[in-house]
């Protein structure tokens, strides 16, 4: 096989997987400074998102990588902030080198509130995000960009008024209702970390919950997260006042 052939085979092997596997979505990374929460949700019309979209570590930050998503970013992501690197020079470092960056979607999220999100000039619209204190929120194939807008202000108003996980799913319904992924839904997911809240107290995985293959996954995310909660509640001292 010649270079030449190899070339324009590698490039046909990668114009195929660009062209059959977007993990198209919106998502939310946020934190609560009160509790040292960090987490993210995400719904996708694609099935199982919740096993490639988000990453978050107890104490460091958190990472959405989607669109054509490079699972890469999550482990190295956090990695880079744990190291002291800010969510903008995170992002500028993972995708610096990336041949295909311009199809890349990411949001990342230090446990200090920095916040930074990036989205590739090929994602396939409508796409692009919001950043703010304590949270980034990013999608693609979205029917509007009231989505992304919807979600941030969901976010940024039940501030104090519910627990993060809440806030999250919150945000996802807001979007949905905005309009959404315009191809339809199918899965969502919630995980949510902070050091010890994990099962028995031995991890940070407070809450990772996924909805792989439904008909309403927010909603379904909705009802297994109210289940959650009743088995494992958040400890006493993080209550909120009713």
């Amino acid at each position: 096989m010649t270079i030449l052939t190899l070339h324009l085979s590698i490039s046909i092997l990668v114009s195929c997987h660009f062209e059959s596997s977007p993990v198209a979505t919106f998502s939310i990374v946020g934190s609560d400074p009160d509790t040292g929460e960090l987490g993210v949700a995400v719904q996708s019309k694609i099935v199982a998102v919740g096993a490639v979209v988000p990453w978050a570590r107890a104490g460091i930050g958190a990472v959405a990588t989607q669109s054509f998503a490079n699972v890469s970013y999550g482990q190295k992501g956090l990695k880079l902030l744990n190291k002291g690197k800010s969510p903008k020079e995170v992002i500028e470092l993972l995708t610096k080198d990336d041949a295909a960056k311009a199809h890349r979607q990411i949001g990342v999220l230090a446990s200090n509130g920095n916040a930074a999100n990036f989205t590739g000039n090929k994602c396939m619209k409508w796409a692009g995000g919001i950043s703010g204190k304590n949270f980034t929120v990013q999608g693609n194939i979205l029917a509007n960009e009231n989505v992304i807008s919807e979600m941030a202000k969901s976010f940024i108003e039940s501030n104090g008024k519910a627990p993060l996980a809440q806030r999250l799913i919150n945000a996802l319904k807001a979007g949905q209702l905005a309009g959404g992924d315009k191809r339809g839904h199918q899965s969502a997911s919630l995980l949510v970390v902070k050091e010890n809240w994990g099962y028995g107290g031995n991890n940070d995985r407070f809450r990772d919950l996924r909805v792989d293959d439904h008909q309403t996954p927010i909603e379904e995310l909705q009802r297994v997260y109210d289940k959650h909660i009743k088995l494992f509640p958040r400890p006493k001292k993080y209550e909120l006042k009713k």
